[in-house]
Order: C-alpha cells, then sequence, then structure tokens
C-alpha cells in the first residue's frame, strides 16, 4: 500500500473515532453558539432541554453526514499533513541535513504542514459542517429536512453551490489557523518523547498518542473559537432577507453580533467544547496512530 493510501486510510478511522465520541457535545455546543442571548443559563440547562424535549438519540442527531464526511475530511486532512511533511523532510535532506535531522521538522515548517492540511480540509468541512449545523439546530416537531441527502438536495435546488458553501470564508479562516497550531502542538510534544527516550514514534504508548492529541485539541480551540463561532452563525442564518437572513456578510456578523450581544457571546458553548476536546481529539490521534502501526505492518 503507497504512503499516500495509509495516511488517507489511518485519517479514516482516526475521522470516524472522533464523531462518535465528539458529536453529543458538538450539538451542545452548537445549540448554545447559535441560541440569542439569555436562551441557556449554561452547559447543563442546554444539555438536559435537548434530553427533556427530544430525547438521548437527539444527541447524535445530524451524525449520518459528519460521520461520513468528517471521516473524509480527516482523511484529506492527514493525507495532506503527511504529504507536506514529507515534502518539507525531501528539503532538509536536498540542503544537507541527514538522518534524523533532515526528519526532524522545524516548528515554522509543522505550522506550514497544518495550514495546507486545514486548507484541504475546508474545501470538505465546510459543506459537511453547514449540512450538520442545519440538522442539529432545526425543529424535532416541523423539521425542514428529512436528513442529510434531503437538506443537500433542497438548499442545493434554491441556492445552487453557493449555498451548501454556506460559511465557507470564515470556514477556511477557522481550518487554516486551528489546524496549523493543532499539528504544531501535537507533533512537538511527539517529537519531545521521542528525543527524551530516544524511541521510534511506532513505540509511543497509545496512553501518551491521547495525551498529545488532548493537548493539541486545546491549542486548536484556544486559538479559533470565536472564529467557530462566527461561522456556526454563518452557516445557520437565512439564505436570503425574505428567509431571515440576519448577517450581510462575515464582517457584519462579527460586528452584529459584537454591538447586540457583548463579547461573551464569542466564547458561549465554551464549557461543552472543552470538555468535548480531549476525548474527540484523543480518540482522533488515537486512530490515527494505531491504524498507522497496523498498516505498516501490511
Amino acid at each position: 500500500m503507497s504512503k499516500t493510501a495509509k495516511d488517507l486510510t489511518a485519517g479514516t478511522v482516526g475521522g470516524i473515532a472522533q464523531v462518535l465520541v465528539g458529536q453529543p457535545f458538538d450539538i451542545v455546543k452548537v445549540r448554545m453558539q447559535t441560541a440569542s442571548k439569555g436562551t441557556y443559563t449554561g452547559m447543563l440547562h442546554c444539555a438536559g432541554g435537548i434530553l427533556k424535549n427530544e430525547g438521548p438519540l437527539a444527541f447524535y442527531k445530524g451524525t449520518l453526514t459528519p460521520l461520513l464526511g468528517i471521516g473524509v475530511c480527516v482523511s484529506i486532512q492527514f493525507g495532506a499533513l503527511e504529504y507536506a511533511k514529507r515534502l518539507f523532510a525531501a528539503q532538509n535532506l536536498a540542503a544537507g541535513k541527514g538522518g534524523e535531522a533532515g526528519k526532524t521538522l522545524s516548528g515554522g515548517q509543522l505550522f506550514t504542514s497544518g495550514v495546507f492540511a486545514g486548507l484541504a480540509n475546508g474545501v470538505v468541512s465546510g459543506p459537511v459542517e453547514h449540512i450538520r449545523i442545519r440538522l442539529q439546530t432545526q425543529s424535532n416537531t416541523n423539521p425542514t429536512y428529512n436528513g442529510p441527502y434531503d437538506a443537500i438536495k433542497k438548499i442545493y435546488s434554491r441556492h445552487g453551490v453557493a449555498g451548501i458553501y454556506k460559511g465557507q470564508a470564515v470556514t477556511l479562516l477557522r481550518e487554516a489557523s486551528g489546524y496549523g497550531v493543532y499539528f504544531l502542538a501535537y507533533e512537538k510534544l511527539v517529537q519531545w518523547e521521542m528525543g527524551k527516550k530516544g524511541i521510534r514514534r511506532d513505540q509511543i504508548s497509545p496512553v501518551n498518542a491521547v495525551l498529545y492529541g488532548a493537548s493539541a485539541g486545546y491549542a486548536l480551540w484556544a486559538v479559533i473559537y470565536p472564529i467557530d463561532m462566527i461561522k456556526s452563525r454563518m452557516q445557520t442564518d437565512g439564505f436570503s432577507p425574505s428567509t431571515g437572513q440576519k448577517y450581510k456578510s462575515t464582517l457584519d456578523c462579527i460586528r452584529t453580533v459584537w454591538r447586540t450581544e457583548g463579547i461573551g457571546a464569542f466564547t458561549r458553548g465554551l464549557a461543552p467544547t472543552l470538555i468535548r476536546s480531549p476525548f474527540a481529539n484523543g480518540a482522533t490521534f488515537l486512530g490515527f496512530e494505531m491504524a498507522m502501526r497496523v498498516l505498516d505492518r501490511l
């Protein structure tokens, strides 16, 4: 199996693990991000309302889209990351850095690789998250869409490709900045352990892979949370003034939220995100690393 095929396959495993672990937390985050001020007193109020009014399965509402889509997204993400890392390693070797020195990438190279991975991922994650958020926030009693396929069909028929990619500019900003920091943090922790113990990457314990993934997840959200909130607002907004559109553009969304709801709105829903992050991101990297070890033996 080629290196690229292994990267994509292992990334898919990581993405599926991420969705299964993180989806219940994500729906609480999205509901809190997109609700008007004062709707929920906190994370437990929001989660309790979902459980009481919609039942336990509501925490996996819209899961089919991310399960398929995020699997593809994380596959692309890791595929692009590993490709960029190999390019930088080749550049290092060409510059005369032999052996392990050539393979050990600098912080700038790792950050750039993460930015590349985020942009590549963003082309797919934008519409996937848009459809997921539409399904997560619609009424249970009178739903607009009867599932992901119905949502895609209705949005495309009325608003075209631009409707499917609503909120794409802010999505790309989030992915580029976030994944630059995300993979920089993870890879530096991996480099640190390999250097400290004199071991290979495949000798790092699964527990440490989870811990490093959790740490990288916190670094990611520390950078992108306000951007993510704006993305959620844009992707749940109406498509035109006649369909309840509140924001003319991303900048208009930022100004309007700041003026009407204050700075607190930019961190609303942060608690479930911080609780979700170590589990979802730890599972992502554990899935990727363990899958790579299996594939490398084939």
